[in-house]
Protein backbone atom coordinates (compact mmCIF):
# COMPACT_ATOMS: atom_id res chain seq x y z
CA UNK A 1 0.00 0.00 0.00
CA UNK A 2 1.60 3.10 -1.25
CA UNK A 3 0.46 6.08 0.78
CA UNK A 4 -0.92 9.02 -0.58
CA UNK A 5 1.32 11.33 1.28
CA UNK A 6 3.85 10.58 -1.28
CA UNK A 7 1.71 12.45 -3.49
CA UNK A 8 2.50 15.57 -1.58
CA UNK A 9 5.76 17.20 -1.70
CA UNK A 10 5.08 18.46 2.16
CA UNK A 11 5.30 15.56 3.23
CA UNK A 12 8.18 15.12 5.33
CA UNK A 13 10.55 12.41 5.00
CA UNK A 14 13.40 11.13 6.95
CA UNK A 15 16.11 8.28 5.25
CA UNK A 16 17.77 6.16 7.64
CA UNK A 17 21.17 5.56 6.39
CA UNK A 18 21.39 8.69 4.51
CA UNK A 19 25.03 9.00 3.09
CA UNK A 20 27.69 10.87 1.18
CA UNK A 21 29.15 7.53 -0.12
CA UNK A 22 28.07 7.70 -3.20
CA UNK A 23 27.60 4.27 -4.13
CA UNK A 24 25.20 3.66 -1.26
CA UNK A 25 21.49 4.06 -1.48
CA UNK A 26 21.01 5.87 1.34
CA UNK A 27 22.57 8.84 -0.42
CA UNK A 28 21.17 8.11 -3.39
CA UNK A 29 17.79 8.52 -2.24
CA UNK A 30 18.12 11.35 0.17
CA UNK A 31 19.35 13.39 -3.01
CA UNK A 32 16.72 12.40 -4.99
CA UNK A 33 13.85 13.03 -2.19
CA UNK A 34 15.18 16.57 -1.80
CA UNK A 35 15.53 17.60 -5.39
CA UNK A 36 11.72 16.40 -5.73
CA UNK A 37 11.37 19.00 -3.22
CA UNK A 38 10.29 17.13 -0.26
CA UNK A 39 11.78 17.88 3.20
CA UNK A 40 14.05 14.73 3.63
CA UNK A 41 15.87 14.47 7.17
CA UNK A 42 19.38 12.70 7.55
CA UNK A 43 19.53 9.91 9.80
CA UNK A 44 23.21 8.62 10.15
CA UNK A 45 24.81 8.23 13.66
CA UNK A 46 28.19 7.92 11.96
CA UNK A 47 27.78 11.63 9.65
CA UNK A 48 27.40 15.24 10.69
CA UNK A 49 26.20 16.12 7.37
CA UNK A 50 24.82 14.74 4.50
CA UNK A 51 24.75 16.49 1.27
CA UNK A 52 25.95 19.34 3.11
CA UNK A 53 22.89 19.00 5.00
CA UNK A 54 22.93 17.99 9.21
CA UNK A 55 22.47 14.53 9.69
CA UNK A 56 20.87 13.33 12.64
CA UNK A 57 22.05 10.35 14.70
CA UNK A 58 18.61 9.15 15.23
CA UNK A 59 15.08 9.45 14.13
CA UNK A 60 14.39 10.84 17.99
CA UNK A 61 16.92 13.82 17.21
CA UNK A 62 14.82 15.05 14.11
CA UNK A 63 14.14 18.73 14.79
CA UNK A 64 10.70 17.71 13.93
CA UNK A 65 8.94 14.48 12.88
CA UNK A 66 8.52 13.07 9.84
CA UNK A 67 5.58 11.47 7.99
CA UNK A 68 7.50 8.67 6.71
CA UNK A 69 10.43 6.97 7.46
CA UNK A 70 12.11 5.28 4.79
CA UNK A 71 14.74 2.59 6.35
CA UNK A 72 17.79 1.87 4.21
CA UNK A 73 19.90 -0.08 6.45
CA UNK A 74 20.08 -3.91 6.99
CA UNK A 75 16.98 -5.54 8.62
CA UNK A 76 18.54 -5.15 12.60
CA UNK A 77 18.99 -1.78 12.61
CA UNK A 78 15.71 -0.65 11.20
CA UNK A 79 14.54 -3.29 13.61
CA UNK A 80 15.92 -1.03 16.24
CA UNK A 81 14.57 2.20 14.70
CA UNK A 82 10.90 0.58 14.42
CA UNK A 83 11.37 -0.59 18.42
CA UNK A 84 12.04 3.07 19.45
CA UNK A 85 9.24 4.56 17.15
CA UNK A 86 6.80 6.45 19.66
CA UNK A 87 3.38 7.07 19.50
CA UNK A 88 1.77 7.66 17.06
CA UNK A 89 4.03 6.21 14.74
CA UNK A 90 5.17 7.27 10.95
CA UNK A 91 4.72 6.07 8.17
CA UNK A 92 7.60 3.41 7.77
CA UNK A 93 8.92 2.85 4.44
CA UNK A 94 10.95 -0.53 4.13
CA UNK A 95 13.77 -0.16 1.36
CA UNK A 96 14.42 -3.29 -0.51
CA UNK A 97 17.45 -5.43 1.07
CA UNK A 98 16.10 -3.61 4.38
CA UNK A 99 13.35 -6.10 4.91
CA UNK A 100 13.36 -9.20 7.05
CA UNK A 101 10.34 -11.60 8.74
CA UNK A 102 11.25 -10.02 12.06
CA UNK A 103 11.17 -6.29 10.68
CA UNK A 104 7.93 -7.03 8.85
CA UNK A 105 5.82 -8.67 12.23
CA UNK A 106 7.44 -5.73 14.38
CA UNK A 107 5.90 -3.25 11.77
CA UNK A 108 2.63 -5.65 12.20
CA UNK A 109 2.51 -5.89 15.54
CA UNK A 110 2.68 -2.14 16.39
CA UNK A 111 0.19 -1.90 13.65
CA UNK A 112 2.12 0.67 11.81
CA UNK A 113 1.22 1.36 8.16
CA UNK A 114 3.99 0.56 6.27
CA UNK A 115 5.43 -0.28 2.65
CA UNK A 116 8.05 -3.68 2.73
CA UNK A 117 6.86 -5.57 -0.48
CA UNK A 118 9.98 -4.43 -2.22
CA UNK A 119 9.02 -1.57 -3.53
CA UNK A 120 11.55 1.58 -3.84
CA UNK A 121 10.41 5.12 -2.46
CA UNK A 122 12.81 6.21 -5.33
CA UNK A 123 11.40 4.44 -7.78
CA UNK A 124 7.66 5.12 -6.74
CA UNK A 125 7.98 8.91 -6.80
CA UNK A 126 9.67 8.65 -10.34
CA UNK A 127 6.37 6.95 -11.39
CA UNK A 128 4.37 9.68 -10.12
CA UNK A 129 5.82 12.06 -12.02
CA UNK A 130 8.31 13.69 -9.36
Amino acid sequence: MIPDIIDDTSTTMAVVGASDSPGKYGGRIYRDLKAKGYTVFAVNPRADTVDGDPAYASVADLPSPADIIDLVVPASAGTAVVGGLGDPPPFVWVQPGAESRELTELLADRDIAHVADGSCIMVETRQMGR
